[in-house]
């Protein structure tokens, strides 16, 4: 009896740390997923504790105090206030034409056969896989020998250029997966192309589009590489921050990123509803008559 008792505590340890175990491994990647987002966003949300911190000096890198000066005036600095604008008016430009054009390449490697759209296929991508110290060095050679000068319309060819690999990629990823039945039953109810691709085509892929979109302005907005190539005189707001870090980045940046991630982050729920919605709509199917 006594040897009995006192192998008890022995197997309830033990039974313990087989329960703990098969949690872990039914848990592990739920854990590991966890983990992943922490580590991606704790940069992020330093930029945003650090929007209310009162820097002592120049360097916004340790923690002083909390205040809400800084985010009362978040524009005073003419020329990061510039700075921002030219890179927002740049990103919706190079949005704009690189989404129209790359919907136009994806339907076209997607619905129709010609030639080279197989080597198309692959040399779409041929730009997302570059290195961008190489993208913008070409580029600038590319500017040079054709006698361009270097400003605002040299950074929206080149951002056009990156941004509509990555349109046409995600557009393309919809388009494989859309069902032409849909197009099918509303031409034989006598609905011209036109109008089958403005009434069925084009809301059942908009969720893509817009995602191909943000996607794109996000990359615009955020680029440097290729900007410090072919910007000339022009400075963009990443531009700026790198010269600033040289000799102390305002608190102001650190507010004016917190917004565009709180924009962002709007527009990416904005984009998973749409999404939701569009599924629901390609999923609806009239009831057969038996």
């Amino acid at each position: 009896m006594e040897a009995h008792a006192a192998t008890l505590p022995v197997r309830s340890r033990e039974s313990t740390g087989t329960r703990a175990w098969k949690w872990l491994k039914r848990n592990a990647i739920v854990i590991y997923g966890v983990l992943a987002i922490a580590y991606m966003l704790i940069p992020i949300g330093l930029i945003v504790v650090f929007s209310f911190n009162d820097p002592a000096g120049k360097f916004n890198f340790t923690w002083q105090g909390f205040t809400l000066t800084h985010w009362a005036h978040p524009f005073q600095i003419a020329e990061l206030t510039d700075a921002l604008l030219l890179s927002l008016r740049l990103a919706a430009l190079a949005t704009l034409i690189s989404t129209v054009l790359g919907t136009l390449v994806a339907l076209a490697l997607v619905r129709y056969d010609f030639f080279g759209r197989h080597a198309a296929n692959y040399l779409i991508v041929i730009p997302t896989a570059t290195p961008e110290v190489v993208l913008g060095a070409s580029l600038l050679s590319l500017f040079l020998i054709y006698g361009l000068a270097l400003g605002f319309t040299t950074l929206l060819i080149a951002h056009v250029m990156f941004c509509i690999s990555f349109v046409v990629i995600v557009v393309r990823s919809r388009l494989i997966g859309f069902d032409r039945s849909l197009e099918e039953a509303a031409q034989d109810l006598g609905a011209n192309p036109l109008t089958t691709f403005r009434k069925i085509t084009l809301p059942l892929i908009w969720p893509g589009i817009v995602a191909g979109a943000l996607l794109a302005f996000a990359l615009s907005i955020d680029d440097f590489v290729v900007s410090n190539f072919t910007a000339g005189t022009e400075v963009t707001f990443p531009l700026y921050i790198f010269g600033a870090a040289q000799r102390g980045i305002p608190v102001q940046v650190y507010i004016i990123a917190t917004m565009l991630f709180a924009v962002t982050l709007l527009a990416m729920v904005f984009t998973v509803w749409q999404q939701r919605r569009a599924d629901q709509l390609a999923a609806m199917r009239p009831e057969q008559d038996v």
